[in-house]
């Protein structure tokens, strides 16, 4: 509706350019929003007022000639000019009607449009380390990225998503030097797990396939091994109670890296290390699958260093001349481009960071020739922001074409208490326990009924309910109540194929139904504006709006009945009402059931 309103606004624009009345540039001024107070009508425009000096008119005359250059249309009931030049436009009965020809027309298309003229976006989202199972904080991320890469896709995106595999680097060797300290704990050595390892039941898991395929070929003697390292530091449980060791968790963690790299040789700790990863990332992918999310493209990160890419990256960070060496390292002056502090991309010891791959990574997506890069990141990497697109701007890329969308935490709430969770000691609820325990759907829905800036509190208990209070029931009730009204109409032995365009629609004259009518228009703009701004609660928001006057209606008034064009209208419309639910939940990741 609104780009039908945009299309007049535009048309008496270039009928006043032809005039002479406002100059060229003014053609693409036609900036069009719901009207504020519906009394005022459906639409508004300022266009007048922005206008007005090129134009040399008062804002409230060009208003005038505005209005009246505008072109003959069944679909506008009346045009106001209103304060200081803003013109609102209130549609026709006939144009709420077209909406549900149109949605009946188009169906899994409705709503769809081509504002993204097939411009290719890569969105990068969850990208979690492969050391352990996905959380119920990755969830978020991967139902927040995944909606806004639909979302991006209706609107007409060629939109490539992917995930960051990061395979190399200390956190994976952590995680592989605790996979073979359980081994050894296995094979019967006795030892104190590292305070900053990873402690979950998966580390167990993969530590006994590898003893169960390799027995004892994997061991070593733990006092010699342990000998020399330095001391560790207490575990959290230990720190509390005032116990414990009093070394640096960090230098022992990292002695005991050293240590099993050389104690097993590098073939066989890279067989211990991929172990790890192939098992953890597996699970990761099956994960994700089973929530309804895919990806074009898993990208390791090792490949970038393979490939050559991270030492290009540190080229052109050289040749730009914002790069400096200092204290045996080398430094990328981030500071010249609004950071607070320079940063290492490679280490005294001559190994590149984690910094630097992210600059490579980055660098590889925009010679990919994306048009656009979404990355979808947790709140907590919010200072890391800054210095990425620093990085890009140094190398000559335009960092303007870098989004980064910050999602805050989830928290877990069960009869009313905050679930703990610990993701390094494995006391935390994954995802896959999440989805088992309220559904996909619940979950998915669930996820992005807030804004990602904000936090979510997530309800399981309400998630599980069966009540007008749980929003993706709410929503889908509404779907399975519609698909009822043509079951019943089967077993009655009514026709319902509805008929062709508008015909019979102008019966829809109560209140309930043009209520419903208003609220259906407003479906692709839902999905526009959800889709620009990256804010797929709107969605949330708006079904369960749409959800809300159709249930009401169905309360109210009966669909069946005799009149057969009082009939076909009311099911034309609540089969309208259907593709929009349908569309929508499908674009969230959501089923549409047709009974419940």
């Amino acid at each position: 509706m609104r780009a039908t309103v945009q299309q007049l606004v535009q048309a008496a624009l270039e009928a006043l350019v032809a005039q002479g009345v406002l100059p060229a540039a003014a053609a693409g001024a036609a900036a069009i929003e719901r009207a504020r107070d519906p009394a005022h009508g459906d639409f508004a425009t300022n266009a007048a007022m922005v206008l007005a000096k090129p134009a040399g008119l008062r804002p409230r005359e060009l208003a005038e000639r505005i209005v009246a250059a505008l072109p003959a249309t069944p679909l506008l009931a009346e045009t106001a000019i209103a304060g200081p030049g803003f013109i609102n436009f209130r549609l026709s009965a006939e144009a709420y009607r077209g909406v549900v020809a149109e949605a009946l027309r188009l169906g899994p298309a409705f709503g769809r449009s081509d504002r993204g003229a097939r411009r290719r976006v890569q969105v990068e989202f969850v990208s979690a380390n492969p050391t352990g199972p996905l959380h119920v904080g990755h969830g978020r991320g991967a139902a927040y990225g995944a909606a806004v890469a639909d979302l991006l896709a209706a609107i007409g995106y060629d939109v490539h998503r992917e995930y960051y595999v990061n395979d190399a680097g200390r956190q994976m060797d952590i995680l592989a030097t605790s996979v073979w300290l359980r081994y050894l704990e296995l094979c019967g050595e006795s030892l104190r797990f590292p305070s900053n390892g990873y402690r979950g039941d998966y580390v167990w898991d993969i530590a006994a396939t590898l003893h169960r395929e390799h027995g004892d070929a994997y061991r070593q003697d733990a006092a010699s091994l342990l000998r020399g390292v330095p001391e560790d530091g207490p575990t959290p449980d230990e720190r509390d109670a005032g116990e414990g060791p009093a070394g640096d968790k960090e230098d022992h963690i990292d002695a005991l890296i050293a240590r099993a790299k050389h104690a097993l040789g590098e073939p066989r700790y890279r067989y211990v290390f991929e172990l790890g990863l192939n098992v953890i990332l597996d699970d990761i992918r099956n994960d994700l699958e089973e929530f309804g999310v895919r990806y074009e493209e898993w990208y390791s990160e090792r490949s970038l260093v393979e490939s050559g890419a991270v030492n290009r990256a540190i080229d052109r960070l050289r040749h730009s001349g914002h790069a400096y060496e200092q204290d045996g390292a080398l430094w990328f002056r981030s500071t010249a481009f609004g950071d607070e502090k320079d940063r290492v991309v490679v280490r005294d010891n001559g190994q590149s960071t984690y910094f630097a791959s992210d600059i490579a990574y980055h660098m590889d997506k925009l010679e990919r020739g994306f048009a656009r890069v979404v990355d979808v990141w947790g709140a907590d990497h919010h200072g890391y922001v800054p210095r990425v697109k620093a990085a890009l701007a140094a190398m000559g890329d335009d960092p303007a074409k870098l989004d980064v969308l910050l999602v805050q935490f989830a928290v877990l709430y069960r009869g009313g208490e905050k679930v703990q969770m610990s993701t390094r000691s494995g006391d935390f609820v994954t995802l896959r326990q999440l989805r088992r325990e309220v559904g996909r759907d619940a979950a998915r829905f669930f996820y992005v009924t807030r804004s990602a800036e904000q936090h979510l509190d997530f309800d399981l208990d309400l998630a599980k309910s069966q009540s007008a209070d749980n929003p993706v029931y709410y929503v889908q009730y509404a779907h399975a109540r519609i698909c009822s009204v043509l079951r019943q109409a089967a077993e009655k032995g009514l026709a319902v194929e509805p008929s062709p365009g508008t015909r019979n629609l102008e019966r829809l004259t109560e209140d309930h139904e043009t209520g419903l009518l208003r609220t259906l228009s407003r479906y692709p703009e839902v999905i526009e504006s959800a889709a620009l701004a990256h804010a797929p609660h709107q969605l949330t928001h708006y079904l369960r709006e749409l959800a809300n006057d159709f249930h009401t209606y169905y309360n109210a008034h009966p669909f069946l009945v005799a009149d057969d064009a009082l009939r076909d209208a009311r099911v034309k419309l609540v089969l309208a009402t259907r593709e929009a639910i349908r569309n929508g939940l499908n674009l969230l990741g959501v089923s549409a059931p047709e009974s419940m």
